[in-house]
């Protein structure tokens, strides 16, 4: 029922959702949402914009911060989306230590950060549709040789999962 755990739970929803960059979330205004199209509309590097989808569980965590948010929902477009208690635009300093405070309260094994769940999002979003150009805009890179670090995560990931579960991948003991 707090507000700023509500705000804080809809900021990782909406970064793992739509692969935002820490800024691209900070940035966010009222205007920028469309909830009936389930986008969003985020500024990234050198002012490029793009819309992106948002997931149900996003849409509906940002519905519950918007339904409690300092100040209300004003008709402004303008107006940050993620707010402070003082009605301020969130910093992307607050951002940080929240979702690492969200990680600590949730007994997850490692810290949060905003880069780790857009990592998440490449990484799943890669795995479920090996569509690395659509990944590639997706997620607002401009080469594509950024977007194929994660297919070598990817192929890490695969390996490692292999060497561990298949039987005739563990090695021979040496007498």
């Amino acid at each position: 029922d707090d507000p700023l755990e509500l705000r804080d739970l809809a900021i990782a929803e909406l970064i793992y959702s739509a692969g935002l960059r820490l800024q691209e979330l900070v940035d966010i205004n009222i205007g920028d949402i469309d909830i009936q199209q389930q986008l969003v509309t985020v500024t990234g590097k050198g002012c490029k914009t793009r819309t992106v989808p948002v997931g149900r569980a996003a849409l509906s965590a940002l519905e519950r911060w918007l339904a409690v948010k300092p100040g209300g929902v004003a008709t402004d477009p303008e107006q940050a989306v993620f707010t402070s208690r003082q009605g301020r635009r969130i910093s992307p300093r607050s951002v940080q230590s929240r979702l690492a405070r969200l990680a600590a309260t949730g007994r997850l094994a490692q810290p949060l950060h905003p880069h780790m769940l857009r990592h998440a999002f490449a990484s799943h979003m890669l795995e479920s549709s090996g569509d690395l150009r659509a990944v590639q805009e997706l997620l607002g890179h401009a080469n594509i040789g950024t977007t194929q670090i994660y297919t070598h995560l990817d192929f890490q990931h695969l390996a490692k999962t292999y060497d561990a579960a298949h039987p005739r991948a563990q090695r021979r003991k040496k007498p």
